[in-house]
């Protein structure tokens, strides 16, 4: 068994739907642990610093306005396998392809507004983990 943590943030899309208890519960059924929970409203600053590894992609800005438009919950998760059991769990980023009772297959509206971000890699989650619990 190996414990790991990851970052999970419910995108503004997921909020502003009234669907965040959903989306925790489908992470709680997973075993994957809220350890830590935030509510805020990412600035542009504070979105392009987040994103800045797709800076100069054709889909940035439209990817700072939807993660600005309204607030963010980022949560710490812990589990055994964390990161790719999230990965999973959420589905591919595109809900046209993802798996049936994946997070994204079942919420989101499309490949931008679909409604979760998760870390990639165990050390991408501790640099998102720090960005939303350390430096706010």
């Amino acid at each position: 068994m190996t414990i790991e943590q990851t970052l999970s943030m419910i995108k503004p899309d997921a909020v502003e739907r009234n669907i965040i208890g959903p989306i925790i519960s489908l992470l709680e059924e997973n075993n994957l642990k809220v350890l830590d929970i935030k509510v805020l409203q990412l600035t542009d600053e504070q979105a392009k610093k987040f994103y800045r590894i797709h800076k100069g992609k054709p889909f940035f800005e439209s990817l700072i306005k939807n993660i600005t438009s309204d607030k963010v919950i980022a949560m710490i998760l812990e589990g055994d396998n964390a990161v790719g059991k999230y990965r999973e769990l959420m589905g591919a980023t595109d809900p046209k392809d993802a798996c049936d009772g994946t997070i994204r297959k079942m919420f989101a509206i499309d490949g931008q507004r679909n409604s979760v971000h998760g870390s990639d890699s165990l050390e991408n989650a501790a640099k998102e983990i720090k960005f939303f619990f350390n430096s706010q």
